[in-house]
């Protein structure tokens, strides 16, 4: 074993352990961290993969931006537990578990089974670096990257006017 494989495979147990936390953890706020710690693990994960600018994207603006957001709306819409929710758990596990189980099924065939016969052959190195990315991106996609600012800025503009009204 190789130490970019061994390097590899204890970022994927890393990566796990975070997602588990997010899952398990009752606190809204350390299930987030611990989202944070598995979307900066992920942005490590594309460094060692050779794709920079999904990795620096990744930790900036999901482990960032994102993250400061999610904190921001557990934190206002904070539950303190005073009021009595019946909690019914009758068929809940079973629907998770074939849902699970079927979820994994299609993640094999369709990611991990191509990828079982790998022969090694070189790829375009290229590929994923900032350059190639923001030559496509203000080539080909210069129309669609555009609308899509411009839906962002309607975004924020709405998400200011929402905030400012009074409840």
């Amino acid at each position: 074993m190789t130490l970019n494989q061994i390097a590899f495979l204890v970022m994927g147990a890393a990566a796990l352990f975070g997602a588990v936390g997010v899952v398990f953890f009752r606190s809204p706020v350390r299930a987030a961290l611990s989202l944070v710690i598995n979307f900066f693990v992920l942005g490590l994960i594309y460094f060692m993969l050779g794709s920079q600018m999904l990795g620096i994207s990744q930790i900036m603006v999901y482990a960032g931006a994102i993250m400061v957001l999610f904190l921001f709306v557990v934190m206002m819409l904070r539950d303190d537990g005073k009021t009595d929710k019946p909690q019914t758990q009758e068929g809940k596990f079973l629907v998770g578990l074939v849902a699970s189980l079927a979820i994994a099924a299609l993640t094999y065939v369709a990611v991990i089974s191509p990828t079982m016969n790998y022969t090694g052959e070189k790829f375009n190195r290229i590929y994923g670096t900032p350059q190639s990315i923001g030559t496509v991106l203000f080539t080909q996609y210069v129309w669609p990257f555009e609308v899509i600012s411009i839906l962002l800025l309607v975004g924020i503009v709405g998400s200011i006017m929402l905030a400012k009204r009074k409840f």
